[in-house]
């Protein structure tokens, strides 16, 4: 079944929310996490499609993190299980909504053209506080790493035109025992798999600042589990 680039999306930072709200979901708060669909060919860079931003730079965007992608399938999953109506593709804040794609079937180093450009996954995303925020889900960042539908980013190893409509063509998958459902099992599993862990971190395409993290916490085996609450909670507490 081909792979089909079925939407893409940019945008720009924005901040929303109000100051002096007393709920926590209401408070301003800052992110390109609402984008909006493109129509036409788009260029895709090292760092990024053309129009399209970032608001926390220490954590997302760069070469690493240049371009996310979202599986459409997923979408059906989120309204059935969470009876959210409004919640489809863009909704998670990607730029490519692919459609035959999921993080079962997607690995570390899967190489693909598409359009004029050739990409490649670099990791799995990392989910955060803000899209709890923009659906008013408190903890959505655990549901997308407990269920592994997290999506995942590429890099850019060649710039060039893409458009929607248009046909991913698999080039080059090195490590197919890496899908990115594999590594979400390894990064948020209950139980630390530390042989596994390493393994991973061996994997030469994997993100250098993942294949860091999971550096530290194979040298911190002895500390526990990582206190996640930051990263998925945030301000909405």
């Amino acid at each position: 079944m081909k792979t089909i680039l079925n939407k893409v999306f940019i945008g720009l930072p924005k901040t929303m929310g109000s100051k002096e709200a007393v709920n926590p979901m209401e408070r301003e708060w800052t992110s390109a996490i609402f984008k909006e669909p493109v129509e036409g060919p788009i260029w895709v860079g090292k760092t990024g499609l053309t129009g399209d931003g970032v608001a926390d730079l220490e954590h997302h965007g760069g070469p690493e993190k240049a371009v996310f992608a979202y599986s459409i399938e997923n979408y059906t999953y989120w309204r059935n299980e969470l009876d959210i109506s409004d919640i489809s593709a863009g909704g998670m804040g990607e730029n490519l909504v692919m459609e035959h794609a999921t993080e079962e079937t997607v690995a570390i180093g899967d190489t693909f053209q598409i359009g004029e450009a050739i990409i490649q996954v670099s990791q799995p995303r990392q989910p955060c506080w803000k899209p709890a925020r923009r659906f008013k889900i408190k903890n959505l960042a655990l549901l997308l790493q407990n269920t592994g539908k997290t999506g995942w980013y590429f890099r850019v190893l060649q710039e060039g035109y893409i458009e929607e409509g248009q046909t991913f063509t698999i080039l080059d998958r090195p490590y197919p025992q890496w899908t990115i459902q594999k590594c979400n099992q390894i990064l948020h599993g209950k139980q630390q798999n530390f042989v596994e862990m390493q393994e991973l971190a061996g994997c030469e395409l994997l993100a250098p600042g993942m294949r860091a993290t999971l550096a530290k916490r194979i040298e911190k085996r002895n500390s526990g589990t990582p206190d996640i609450r930051s990263r998925v909670f945030g301000p909405n507490e």
